[in-house]
């Protein structure tokens, strides 16, 4: 699995999470449970993982996201 991208927003997040379940792109969201341990501070970022073939795609369907930040 490749690293889509690595955020502690939570407003991208969330966005990112709808768009990749939308096209049906498989994807780990790591660090998730890691984050909430650390007392959700931020200090942990989550990080979208999708597998190789799908990265394209998924950066693709992504990309205004990104640019928002």
């Amino acid at each position: 699995m490749e690293e889509l991208i690595r955020t502690n927003n939570p407003v991208e997040i969330s966005l990112i999470r709808a768009r990749l379940e939308e096209a049906e792109i498989p994807f780990l969201l790591a660090d998730e449970f890691t984050s909430i341990v650390d007392g959700s501070i931020g200090a942990i970022p989550r990080r979208f993982l999708v597998a190789a073939e799908d990265l394209t795609q998924a950066r693709g369907l992504i990309d205004d996201v990104l640019k928002g930040s």
